[in-house]
């Protein structure tokens, strides 16, 4: 079984919020590793992250080891970098085996055709979004940023991830936000999956194109409605994590 999560935002909000979060992200791993071949993580698994060459967010250790012994276990893990994890740099893929992808991610199972992505950037009329994304994943601008203490640092990430998540929650989303209409491009390609987060709004919606039926799926998020979606070969699910943890 595949499985998809987004939108964890993990180091969001009060300490006992952050932890509360990510302990039921933690016993998730544990009862979905069984059954789970691979986990896709489809951006925004922290709410900010930014590594140096020693030094990384004390904050999420616990969600790192889980990460390593996950992969361990034999699950493969993929990691889409969203808009608040911008700050990556080789430490996932060095040390937890965990490849990071800067853009969209295409693949194909069970002879189904699935196009990946955050969301980040395909909204309409976010030109503004995508200089801020530009600025912020410019490598020039990264190694400046190494330069500056960690506590300095990583402070100003998690402003950073404020300012982005601001920016996101204020924009009107009363009609159509893009997202549909890149899915139903991308199913008129041919695709029959087509997998995002960013939007917060958990979706699975059909569409017939040209003949070939494919399906928009919008993982919504661990903030509020605490969605992640699963692919057993033949057929995509949107579920809620409660199914899994509370029972």
């Amino acid at each position: 079984m595949i499985c998809f999560v987004s939108d964890l935002h993990l180091g969001l909000g009060s300490y006992e919020q952050r932890r509360a979060r990510e302990q039921r992200f933690l016993r998730f791993l544990q009862l979905m590793q069984p059954r789970m071949s691979t986990l896709y993580i489809v951006g925004d698994l922290f709410d900010y992250w930014f590594e140096y060459k020693t030094v990384l967010p004390r904050d999420f250790f616990r969600t790192l080891g889980a990460l390593e012994q996950l992969r361990l276990s034999g699950v493969r893990i993929e990691y889409l970098m969203g808009n608040h994890d911008f700050g990556h740099q080789d430490f996932f893929e060095h040390e937890l085996g965990i490849p990071i992808h800067r853009g969209d991610v295409e693949f194909e199972t069970d002879g189904k055709k699935f196009y990946l992505a955050h969301g980040d950037g395909k909204v309409y009329n976010d030109r503004g979004y995508l200089i801020l994304r530009a600025i912020l994943r410019n490598p020039i601008n990264i190694k400046l940023f190494q330069w500056l203490h960690p506590d300095v640092g990583i402070g100003l990430a998690s402003n950073t991830s404020s300012v982005s998540r601001s920016y996101t929650d204020a924009r009107d989303y009363g009609g159509p936000d893009g997202l549909s209409d890149f899915a139903r491009q991308k199913i008129a390609e041919g695709f029959d999956y087509v997998i995002m987060g960013h939007r917060h709004q958990p979706k699975q919606e059909g569409f017939d194109v040209d003949g070939h039926h494919g399906e928009y799926i919008n993982l919504g998020d661990w903030l509020q409605h605490d969605s992640y979606a699963e692919f057993d070969g033949t057929h995509m699910k949107l579920c809620k994590v409660a199914d899994v943890v509370d029972k």
